[in-house]
């Protein structure tokens, strides 16, 4: 009976889903977020997944349904899954810096395979490394399968991010326990939404996080802070900068769709063209599944393949008198492959967990205006509509979104003075080639708290592994991130023996000095200083040099 149900309310949330996704007229979809394409998702799934180094440590932590009331349902708990490797780090004894990544909107599992931030610089600073999956993502489901817990109304209104960064907090807290690492410093790393998570975390948990990297996070896309058109923007600036003739193709493509759309048998042609696996039912398909390659390309566009330069090679390497709609299809055929038939719902699964997952999130909290309406673009009006918005999620979830709550709980309004006034110890960086840089922080708000972006980036692309093929550009913007991180280290180790409790000096007579207080003490007693060094894991294995005075030496 429990099958039966389960069954039901599954295929009852995909029914409504593509449902959502037929109805919603005109609004193109919006642009996925996540530190990995789609395509290398694909491949990870295949080739990567099932063979993890033995070194990494899967975990489960039970963890608290609901960290911010005292009902009886709110001490619920769930099992939720973080993976350590300790391979490199220095141990408890040298306070060695625990390196946590966060995940986002998808399985922890392609995180371990596809980000390497973390396992190219845990030698250098002898770091632990833990990941930490998302609530309601991969195996860290509350109350059962995604669909049953998605389907209740109840339990997901704790599919939140503030829940999630508190998630995280516990789980960071339990790892330093378990491992005796009360005084390691702990360095969070996410990457798009989970950039966002990382420096938001900074901002609500700086007792647990000594600093944040923040790779592409677009935490200015809401609520008016950033221009709806931004995203779009950037990728048409980067095909037209790519090839002239390859955007002038796409800006002409829209109206060209349409005009054949429009006639009898238009469709079947549209179909046959572009060998869908099914054929159209509405030229939008097509056009949204046109919008969707496009903005993952420029998104993603990264080296040494640069899958921008691949599509519109295809574009403009068509065989000499080929229509524009055929010259479309051969950038098609060039970024996926020459496939047997394409799929329109590629980029938009309703039984893909990151597409169930991050519906709900946009529909509540998440709610991040995109669209294109300026003249210059090369795709076709299609403006934020929030009515449209709330609509469309009021008839799948039955909730209304908030707007303007992510700026209300994290900072939003003068966002830059609140950094400046309130926070430290975080990088943002970003590729300006990246569309979401338009929501990004790009230029410094303090001395700590910095924007390390490049010209040439893309999404992410400074946390993924290290390539012998990477560019000058991407290996200083890296090493700056690291150095960054090194002197907060360092600092941190100075202030740790400065602060240390207990850490007190006895002076003549009985009186108890505190380490700190060396020139009064000196001022005050005869006899020179005698030096003692406190050597300990100091970033570099640098000393700290101490004058305790003492009369009579």
């Amino acid at each position: 009976m429990d099958l039966v149900r389960h069954s039901f309310h599954h295929q009852l949330l995909l029914f409504s889903l593509i449902s959502l996704s037929y109805v919603s007229g005109t609004q193109f979809s919006l642009p996925r977020l996540g530190a990995l394409r789609r395509t290398i998702l694909n491949k990870l799934d295949i080739e990567s997944i099932s063979s993890l180094p033995k070194d990494f440590k899967t975990l489960f932590y039970s963890q608290t349904l609901d960290h911010f009331n005292y009902k009886p349902e709110s001490f619920t708990s769930f099992q939720q899954r973080y993976v350590i490797n300790s391979k490199y780090w220095g141990g408890a004894n040298t306070s060695s810096p625990i390196l946590v990544y966060f995940g986002a909107e998808e399985s922890l599992d392609y995180d371990l395979s596809g980000i390497g931030f973390l396992t190219d610089n845990a030698p250098r600073f002898k770091a632990l490394l833990v990941y930490i999956e998302h609530r309601f993502y991969g195996k860290s489901i509350p109350c059962g399968s995604r669909e049953a817990a998605l389907r209740n109304a109840s339990i997901r209104g704790y599919f939140t991010s503030a829940q999630a960064i508190a998630d995280y907090a516990a789980i960071i807290l339990h790892i330093k326990k378990t491992f005796f690492a009360k005084n390691s410093p702990v360095i969070v790393i996410g990457g798009s939404y989970g950039g966002m998570l990382a420096a938001w975390f900074r901002l609500k948990y700086p007792h647990v996080a000594l600093g944040a990297l923040a790779s592409s996070a677009p935490i200015l896309y809401f609520d008016e802070l950033a221009p709806h058109v931004g995203y779009y923007a950037i990728v048409t600036k980067d095909f037209k900068e790519t090839s002239e003739s390859c955007y002038e193709t796409i800006r002409k493509s829209w109206d060209e769709i349409d005009k054949v759309a429009s006639k009898s048998n238009g469709l079947s042609i549209l179909s046959m063209k572009f060998k869908t696996c099914e054929k159209l039912k509405r030229s939008f398909d097509l056009k949204d599944f046109l919008d969707s390659i496009y903005s993952e390309v420029a998104q993603y566009d990264h080296p040494p393949s640069y899958p921008l330069n691949i599509i519109c090679r295809g574009i403009d390497g068509a065989p000499k008198g080929t229509d524009i709609l055929g010259r479309i299809f051969a950038g098609v055929v060039a970024y996926m492959g020459n496939n047997s038939c394409y799929d329109m719902n590629e980029f938009n699964r309703p039984n893909d967990e990151t597409y169930i997952g991050w519906r709900w999130q946009t529909c509540s909290e998440m709610v991040m205006p995109i669209g294109h309406e300026n003249n210059d673009s090369m795709f076709p009006p299609s403006p934020f509509n929030l009515n449209k918005f709330i609509r469309k999620c009021k008839s799948l979830f039955g909730v209304r979104p908030r707007p303007h709550w992510v700026t209300t709980y994290y900072g939003g309004h003068d966002l830059k003075l609140i950094l400046h006034r309130f926070a430290s110890n975080i990088i943002f960086s970003n590729g300006l080639r990246d569309p979401y840089s338009s929501g990004g922080v790009l230029e410094n708000i303090s001395d700590s708290v910095v924007a390390v972006y490049t010209v040439n980036g893309s999404h992410c692309l400074d946390i993924l592994p290290e390539k012998r093929s990477d560019p000058v550009w991407l290996i200083k913007q890296r090493k700056t991130e690291v150095g960054i991180i090194e002197s907060w280290i360092s600092k941190y180790y100075t202030d740790l023996i400065m602060f240390r409790d207990r850490t007190r000096v006895k002076g003549d007579g009985g009186h108890i000095f505190h380490r700190g207080k060396e020139k009064k003490l000196q001022k005050a007693m005869d006899g020179p200083p005698l030096e003692i060094v406190i050597a300990g894991h100091l970033g570099y294995r640098k000393a700290i040099q101490w004058c305790i005075c003492r009369r009579g030496h």
